[in-house]
């Protein structure tokens, strides 16, 4: 029998969801229009102001902030009838600066859904999606999603919590950084320890490019190197530091891939993984950062991993567990964590 409470907090939930899904279109709108950059420059507007700041149809314009002010994503002033972007929703939607600037968010839902019917066949037919058929511009919005957090933490919190490494850095390393992707992570790693070098490997040939790009606008082309490889097959030996920023999981034999890192390190290197936050029982992920990270596992990550050799499938939410096992499958002898965060877990393993 249908409790009439729980159906109530239920279609409550579902009206908020639905609420969330409807604004991921008019998000992604309001940044490519600039809408939100225009609120946060130049503060309290009504839709006729912002229209023309922003070189937008004010009906449209209009209807666009009712949404946004019933999303919670502006604040509305009723005796003014004007909108604005409070400092807090101004670090997610108009401070590309800022640490929790969540517009990467929205363009991954975006190629998520797009992504359905790829994974839906995967589902009835089996094997996977390989991570350059994926729909949609999935890895600029995946570049653009994990860059605010990388910025944030990895110079300053992550790579200290490795012993002994940010001396080692100042002196003049040697890196890898495998599945690059877009380059972020070398670069800001280039940007901030001038006497090492960086490698950045990764399978996908366009963002090998993209990686180049941004290498050559932020000027450390000089201490950076990017190369296709696969992490079961990358060329370099002899490296100080290895390090996998959300990626293991995506493999296909991460196994395989720890033993490869483990034979390019030096006898006192470190392997450096970044993986998502995640506990090792499904009870301990049932919460909200869990459901988002389960629902892009089964739509982005899985599929990765079953279009590759071996096709483990670890899943974004793996835990720290099942990791090591992986980790001491290629080798290595000790595995901790250095550090972590509500949304990242780093492990530190050594030969």
């Amino acid at each position: 029998m249908i409790d009439p409470a729980k159906m109530q907090a239920l279609m409550g939930q579902i009206m908020q969801d639905l609420g969330g899904a409807a604004s991921v279109a008019t998000v992604r709108m309001g940044d490519a229009l600039g809408l939100y950059k225009a609120l946060h420059a130049k503060g309290p507007m009504n839709s006729v102001e912002l229209a023309a700041a922003a070189g937008t149809n004010e009906r449209y314009t209009r209807e666009w902030l009712a949404q946004q002010a019933a999303s919670n994503y502006l604040a509305y002033d009723s005796a003014t009838r004007k909108f604005a972007l409070s400092p807090e929703q101004a670090s997610v939607f108009g401070d590309e600066n800022s640490p929790t600037y969540m517009m990467g968010g929205f363009d991954v839902m975006a190629a998520m859904i797009e992504n359905q019917a790829k994974v839906q066949h995967a589902f009835k037919h089996g094997g996977g999606v390989a991570w350059g058929d994926q729909a949609g511009c999935l890895f600029c919005a995946t570049a653009r999603f994990f860059w605010p957090g990388y910025r944030d933490n990895l110079v300053r919190n992550w790579l200290p919590a490795l012993d002994g490494m940010i001396e080692r850095l100042k002196r003049g390393a040697k890196v890898a950084d495998v599945g690059c992707g877009y380059g972020w992570s070398t670069v800001l790693m280039a940007e901030a320890f001038p006497n090492s070098h960086f490698t950045g490997y990764d399978f996908h040939p366009g963002s090998v490019e993209r990686a180049r790009d941004h290498a050559a606008s932020h000027k450390v082309s000089a201490n950076t190197s990017f190369e296709v490889a696969a992490a079961k097959s990358f060329t370099g030996r002899d490296f100080d530091l290895v390090a996998c920023f959300d990626c293991l999981h995506d493999m296909g034999d991460p196994a395989g891939a720890a033993a490869h890192v483990h034979a390019a390190l030096k006898p006192d290197g470190i392997w450096m993984i970044v993986e998502p936050h995640a506990g090792d029982r499904l009870e301990d992920n049932l919460t909200p950062m869990g459901r988002l990270a389960y629902a892009g596992s089964t739509m982005v990550c899985i599929p990765t991993s079953l279009a590759q050799e071996v096709g483990l499938a670890l899943g974004a939410q793996a835990g720290e567990a099942r990791l090591r096992e992986v980790i001491t499958a290629g080798g290595f002898k000790q595995v901790r964590r250095a550090v972590d965060n509500d949304f990242n877990m780093i492990l530190e393993a050594r030969p």
